[in-house]
């Protein structure tokens, strides 16, 4: 769970340090989550260079909140094990106002490539996505509300959002339900990785819920979020996806289900990880179910 970085050569190790302060795993996943509502979205789509730029902007306000989190949040990380050998608490990255510039010059280039690539409404969701994770969630929430990863979780529905935006600026069923789904994958996602680092938590001060009940309340709570995201995830067949998007939908929550109640069987640090994985293997199947319908059975945006 440590971030350390050891790579030696120059070049590599800063490619490396930027790499792990913006964040660009989750960037990524992220990205994802925006080609998956502009597939499952009826219309015609904005093209297929279009809507890369789009995912390269939803990619780039996704580094610019991801890197405005380490810069604040350095004290936190500094005190915690998992976080400690981030660049900004090692010294190795010096912040300051250089770097506030560079994260605000990448987030308003992010939303104005938007607005070139698709149009402003699909621009609106891309700086909400950054801004409810850069400032709701770690300046407003973290330290101060067990909630706040809920809240924090709709930075990735605005993901699916912008998307969809893109093919449609007008909000429509599928699209809606997906971004609905994301915002309650999020909590048992980091949930489960909070509970196996809840001393971290707890050192640092952070009222993650698993930190503040016991563990068997915690367990349960993961599992009640993981059910309704679960239940929900299939109706989206009954709004115009197919079978390919169904069959990803209850494969996937048919594994994220059984870890989480594996995990309210026996709430320790083990399987408390194998939800975290569990829940990533959820939604890369969702993700990736939503987008070859739309890819293959005619689909919605057809690009």
């Amino acid at each position: 769970m440590s971030n350390t970085i050891t790579v030696h050569h120059p070049a590599v190790r800063t490619a490396a340090l930027l790499y792990s302060v913006f964040k660009l795993r989750i960037g990524f996943s992220i990205m994802l989550c925006t080609l998956a509502g502009a597939a499952i979205t009826p219309g015609p789509g904005p093209g297929a260079w279009n809507l890369l730029l789009l995912a390269f902007a939803v990619l780039a306000s996704s580094a610019a909140a991801g890197a405005f989190n380490q810069l604040v949040e350095r004290d936190l990380d500094g005190r915690m094990q998992r976080t400690k050998d981030r660049p900004f608490v090692t010294g190795e990255f010096h912040p300051g106002w250089h770097w506030l510039a560079a994260i605000a010059v990448l987030l308003t280039g992010s939303a104005a490539l938007a607005i070139h690539a698709a149009n402003l409404v699909s621009a609106a969701y891309v700086f909400l996505g950054a801004f409810t994770y850069g400032v709701v969630y770690t300046v407003w929430l973290k330290r101060r509300s067990v909630w706040n990863i809920v809240v924090g979780g709709l930075a990735g529905s605005f993901a699916v959002l912008a998307g969809a935006a893109a093919v449609d600026p007008t909000p429509t069923g599928a699209p809606v339900l997906l971004a609905l789904v994301l915002f309650l994958w999020t909590p048992p996602h980091f949930w489960s990785l909070a509970f196996a680092a809840r001393d971290d938590y707890r050192r640092a001060g952070v009222p993650m819920l698993p930190c503040t009940v016991s563990a068997r309340t915690a367990a349960w709570v993961v599992l009640a979020h993981t059910a309704t995201l679960v239940l929900i995830a299939p109706f989206g067949f009954l709004l115009g996806l197919g079978w390919i998007y169904l069959t990803a939908a209850v494969a996937g929550g048919a594994l994220f289900l059984t870890a989480s109640i594996r995990f309210v069987l026996r709430p320790d640090r083990k399987r408390a990880m194998a939800n975290f994985f569990a829940s990533l293997a959820q939604l890369t199947l969702l993700l990736v179910g939503a987008m070859l319908e739309g890819w293959f059975a005619g689909g919605a945006s057809g690009w």
